[in-house]
């Protein structure tokens, strides 16, 4: 065993950086599907954009005021692009999630179209702000100090995350919107409201998940389609509108993808899927979603 674990460390923490990514990225559609019941196909679209954003203001110089910049804008873009979707979606709350899915989809495809016009089709690398475009030695093991920055941020989120979701008067307004949005209203909160911030934080969460991936993925079109895959597959496993299942769905994804490439990568998308398969065998509704919308 300590063998093994010596021979794929490496891969151990690339899942790690892998999970800590599809966390930030998922934790957000997480909570608008299953907290607010709307279906966003266009999250993807969201991370895409974030990771042109870091191209565009890295321009491929390692800088903190570039990558910084880059954070902040994608932040408000992420914000805005969520109250907007949440405004169009609204009419199709009643109507399914086919018809969310529909539009958020269509949406998902202009702006894919409208970038590679922009950009081309050519993966655009965005480099790491100055002293995290290293590599570190980790226990005898040269490894890059962007993927473990990427870990820490992924932890230090999930934190705050559940700390709002699960502990703050926000939360708990955002849980009883969801169990009985009549005896919100009755007390004169606005519920399109709650929805609306929910939509703009996980979208915002997107668009900053685009960013902070650039230094690892790079930025080019179809990312939106897989990181969009990754990420339902993270919140079925997990459980919709769950915080603590988002962070395990992401984790287990991210070495399931990691050892798998490293160890068995022409079975590695077969391991995906296998453990998607696994978890709704023996839980239908996700690791931690007997209640929809429980954090």
């Amino acid at each position: 065993m300590t063998e093994w674990f010596a021979d794929n460390f490496i891969s151990i923490l690339n899942g790690l950086a892998i999970g800590s990514l599809l966390f930030i990225l998922a934790v957000g559609l997480s909570l608008v599907f299953g907290m607010m019941d709307v279906l966003n196909l266009g999250h993807g679209a969201l991370y895409l954009i974030g990771a042109y954003v870091g191209f565009q203001f890295t321009g491929g110089i390692s800088s903190w005021g570039g990558f910084l910049t880059a954070l902040a804008v994608a932040a408000a873009f992420g914000l805005v692009a969520g109250l907007i979707l949440s405004v169009a979606t609204e009419p199709l709350v009643g109507r399914g999630h086919l018809d969310q899915a529909l539009l958020t989809l269509g949406v998902a495809l202009v702006v894919a179209e409208v970038i590679s016009i922009i950009f081309g089709d050519d993966v655009q690398n965005v480099v790491a702000p100055p002293g995290l475009n290293e590599s570190i030695q980790v226990f005898g093991n040269t490894y890059p100090a962007y993927r473990l920055a990427l870990i820490g941020v992924g932890a230090v989120l999930a934190i705050v995350v559940w700390l709002v979701i699960e502990k703050s008067s926000l939360g708990a307004l955002i849980r009883a919107s969801v169990s009985d949005r009549e005896m919100v209203s009755s007390v004169g909160v606005d519920n399109r409201k709650v929805k609306a911030g929910v939509f703009a934080f996980g979208s915002m969460l997107a668009a900053l998940a685009g960013v902070l991936g650039g230094p690892v993925y790079g930025a080019r079109t179809g990312l939106d389609e897989t990181v969009l895959l990754l990420a339902l597959v993270v919140i079925v496993i997990g459980g919709l509108g769950s915080v603590r299942g988002a962070l395990i769905g992401s984790l287990v994804i991210g070495q399931v993808e990691s050892l798998g490439r490293a160890n068995l990568p022409e079975f590695a998308s077969f391991m995906l899927f296998g453990a998607l398969a696994v978890v709704l065998i023996v839980r239908p509704r996700g690791l931690f979603g007997s209640k929809v919308g429980a954090p």
